[in-house]
């Protein structure tokens, strides 16, 4: 059993969370940039970027970080890349909501979080690039 969640844990954590971020990512994509209503909430120095920059920076690491995640290639700067992102969402839109999710509370920036920190402690996983590359 142990040898199985060698592989199928992290590949798990890999999908589920570049499955999120990347529909994240089209909504951005083909939406309307909504970060100028709450740029001044973002925290230093995510504040001083423009809100355009901002919406492109962020659109641009939910649509690429997923992809890194679903190969398993370069998982740990794809991790960090959207620990940063999530932190800077909880700060800036679900600090002060409470924890439900029903009322934008930070119960799924929470659990991205703990699902983003294995990864980046202890890698993709064996079914992954990374690991292929590292062998």
């Amino acid at each position: 059993m142990n040898k199985v969640g060698e592989w199928l844990a992290p590949v798990g954590l890999r999908l589920l969370l570049a499955y999120e971020f990347w529909l994240s990512g089209v909504e951005k994509l083909h939406g309307e940039n909504w970060f100028a209503d709450i740029q001044e909430r973002f925290p230093f120095p995510f504040n001083i970027v423009p809100p355009e920059i901002s919406w492109q920076i962020s659109t641009w690491t939910e649509l690429i970080a997923p992809v890194l995640l679903v190969l398993g290639l370069g998982t740990r700067f794809a991790s960090v890349s959207l620990i940063v992102l999530t932190t800077v969402a909880w700060v800036s839109v679900h600090a002060g909501n409470g924890y439900n999710v029903c009322d934008n509370g930070y119960q799924l920036p929470l659990m991205y979080l703990v699902m983003l920190v294995p990864l980046l402690l202890s890698g993709p996983g064996k079914l992954s690039l990374d690991h292929w590359i590292a062998r």
